[in-house]
């Protein structure tokens, strides 16, 4: 079989890691694929700066129109991000009939299902496992592992900045202001670090698997999300000493066809495997009905890690050409999409209160619970030589959103509550 040709879009990070995976393991490569794998052409935005790695200069070109408009190229690979003008460079390579391979979580989750159907009108493969959570090879479980069962639910750590500055927090003491300087200082974090503090980057990703783990069409806006630049030391500590570790979890649960999607941080169990998941690696937790609980763990991000899950789809693209299958993997959604009401999203809670110091408050909060039918785990009151108020803590059992909601409420309007400070989703 002649050389499959392969152009890329971007030599940045992980552009420069598929270079480096392609050129460096060309007899594996060939080995898997029965196939010479050639990068043809690279897109660049200034040819003349100066890289890491050694490349052609004959094969940089500073003109997108060079990779996906070229005849000889078989395979874009599209590494260099952005969503507008990146997702009319893609349909244009699809309807020239060109396979696609990318990274990009952003377009994936804002635009895969038109992306997907110009692949499936064109009959070209599209493939995006580095789009969520780097190496781990977790899209691929999703459509292939999982294919003959039903996920209920997809619960995960999918975003190593966040996750490296609350294992800082905890196991430090850290304030969160600190850590996440040091993040910026250590390149983990982006100097505006909006999309991955405030669950943005998180949400997208679990767009991304609760589509395929559930083939229903969700959509971003569908995915209610909550960061982490609320989360104290004190919060953590709290949740330490009763049995939980902080966590930023993506959490998509289907339930007899109704889906909810959320990110959000979430008090986990210390026994849970995802409560030991720290620094910037990721973990995804996958329960099927008829697996049960599985769960895929590694790194997240960074050149390598990132461009081997690139490099896999790659090779999946040039098998399917070898076998004449090309495009007939591209699943689309075919499940209506339910979302779940308030009344149908259920969990337990943890609520930590700042109250007045004094006898009858404990029992006007309990009888709030019991009017809205939420029942109490736990209650706890811890003294505070910072805080002349009382401090109290509450576990519910399992509670659904909207009477979680009305208690909330009521609670603002209590003159004994001086504040809610913080309410956090509990697993494990």
């Amino acid at each position: 079989m002649k050389p499959i040709k392969v152009g890329l879009l971007g030599l940045g990070t992980v552009g420069t890691g598929v270079v480096r995976i392609i050129e460096g393991h060309q007899e594996d490569l060939h080995r898997q694929t029965g196939s010479a794998i050639e990068i043809a052409k690279i897109l660049v935005q200034d040819k003349s700066k100066l890289r890491n790695i050694t490349v052609d200069a004959d094969k940089l070109t500073e003109n997108v129109w060079d990779v996906i408009s070229d005849s000889e190229i078989d395979v874009v690979v599209e590494v260099m991000g952005g969503v507008s003008a990146t997702k009319d460079h893609i349909l244009t390579a699809l309807g020239n009939g060109k396979h696609i391979v990318t990274a990009n979580k952003d377009l994936m989750a804002m635009h895969g299902a038109e992306i997907l159907a110009k692949a499936a009108e064109h009959g070209c493969d599209v493939f995006y496992e580095a789009s969520v959570a780097g190496g781990i090879p977790i899209i691929r479980a999703l459509v292939e592992g999982f294919s003959s069962d039903r996920i209920t639910k997809i619960m995960g750590i999918v975003n190593g900045t966040t996750n490296y500055i609350l294992t800082k927090m905890s196991q430090e003491g850290a304030a969160y202001a600190d850590v996440l300087k040091e993040a910026q200082a250590l390149g983990y974090a982006e100097a505006d670090p909006t999309s991955d503090v405030e669950g943005l980057d998180a949400a997208r990703k679990m767009t991304i698997l609760s589509t395929l783990g559930f083939h229903a069409n969700v959509s971003l806006s569908d995915v209610e999300a909550k960061g982490i630049s609320k989360v104290t030391k004190e919060d953590i500590q709290y949740g330490k000493k009763l049995g939980y570790e902080v966590k930023l979890l993506g959490i998509a649960e289907n339930h007899d066809g109704h889906i909810s999607v959320s990110v959000q941080p979430t008090m986990v169990k210390s026994s849970h495997p995802l409560a030991s998941v720290n620094g910037v690696f990721n973990a995804v937790y996958v329960t099927g009905e008829a697996v049960g609980e599985t769960m895929f763990y590694g790194a997240g991000a960074g050149e390598l890690p990132t461009a081997t899950s690139v490099v896999a789809d790659l090779v999946a693209v040039v098998q399917n050409l070898k076998l004449g299958v090309s495009g007939r993997r591209v699943l689309a959604p075919y499940k209506e999409k339910k979302l779940k009401t308030d009344e149908q999203i259920a969990c337990k809670n943890f609520i930590l209160l700042h109250v007045e110091d004094k006898a009858g408050v404990l029992a006007q909060i309990t009888q709030i619970f019991a009017e809205h039918e939420v029942s109490l785990e736990s209650v706890f009151q811890h003294p505070n030589k910072h805080n002349p108020k009382a401090e109290i803590i509450i576990i519910t059992h399992d509670a659904n959103q909207a009477s979680m909601k009305n208690v909330l409420k009521q609670f603002e309007s209590m003159d004994v509550i001086h504040a809610i400070k913080s309410v956090y989703r509990v697993e494990g």
